[in-house]
């Protein structure tokens, strides 16, 4: 339909420091999705900042996070968001009833160097990319 809003969801990425993980799975998904879905991150204890390695490492896929800056998790990030997905963080993610969570059990990227991390990012990378497949069709309904 022309002038009707198209749906947005909204996808908030948390893990410990939001540093590493969930700054890498924010990345991409801003990536992929081109706009079409509100992407997020924050963390349970936020760092200072994103792990340099964490930033190199996604610079090799042409992913730019040097701008980002850790941020902590909020009650109020959480209700806004349609999807919350806890990247290692086990059951420490506080999530209301009714609202679709994920916890994705990963690796924590804190002290890795960029060749440590690739494996994780080409983890986090795939799973985002399955996250998207699956998002698609609310993205556009009327595509067959």
């Amino acid at each position: 339909m022309t002038g009707s809003p198209a749906y947005r969801p909204s996808v908030l990425f948390v893990c410990e420091r939001n540093a590493g993980r969930s700054q890498m799975a924010a990345g991409f998904l801003a990536q992929l999705a081109r706009g079409t879905i509100d992407v997020r991150s924050a963390g349970l204890r936020p760092a200072r900042e994103v792990s340099r390695d964490v930033v190199a490492a996604m610079a090799e896929e042409g992913i730019d996070i040097s701008a980002e800056r850790p941020k902590a998790l909020t009650a109020q990030a959480v209700e806004d968001a349609d999807i919350v997905v806890s990247l290692g963080c086990g059951g420490n993610v506080p999530v209301p009833p009714g609202k679709r969570y994920e916890d994705w059990d990963l690796a924590d990227a804190k002290g890795k160097d960029v060749a440590g991390l690739r494996p994780l990012r080409d983890e986090i990378r795939g799973r985002v990319q399955q996250l998207l497949t699956e998002l698609l069709p609310a993205l556009h309904p009327d595509a067959s």
